[in-house]
């Protein structure tokens, strides 16, 4: 089955995560900043990274997906965000500001976190 890598500040937002793609098959990694994200992957690709907007920095998210596809990684990645709660700002795809697949509004609903998971990495292989 596919590995995910779940990268987030927020614990609870990790074990969340961890519980519903575990559930679904899924071999799960988290990480809790940008720094331990980016040395997870350079141990072992993960199949698809679901990426946090605000870390440590409010755009760790953005320059980690910015760094992985200047370093090659073509994987999918789905960003996590509150950031139109917070700002009211709506942000979109854009292959050089923020290069991710797709974005998933917070809280996460699992269901719709599971489908995207599963439409992302049939993309990947399709």
């Amino acid at each position: 089955m596919a590995k995910i890598l779940v990268v987030d500040d927020d614990p609870d937002i990790t074990e969340a995560c961890t519980l519903f793609l575990e559930r679904e098959g899924f071999e799960v990694v988290s990480a809790n900043s940008r720094s331990s994200g980016m040395a997870s992957i350079e141990g072992a690709p993960p199949d698809l990274v679901i990426l946090d907007v605000m870390m440590e920095q409010p755009d760790d998210g953005m320059a980690m997906a910015q760094d992985l596809r200047r370093n090659g990684f073509t994987n999918p990645i789905l960003m996590l965000t509150s950031i139109s709660k917070v700002s009211g700002l709506e942000y979109g795809r854009d292959n050089d500001v923020v290069p991710v697949d797709e974005f998933q509004e917070k809280p996460v609903d699992p269901a719709t976190l599971i489908e995207k998971v599963k439409r992302l990495l049939a993309a990947k292989e399709g």
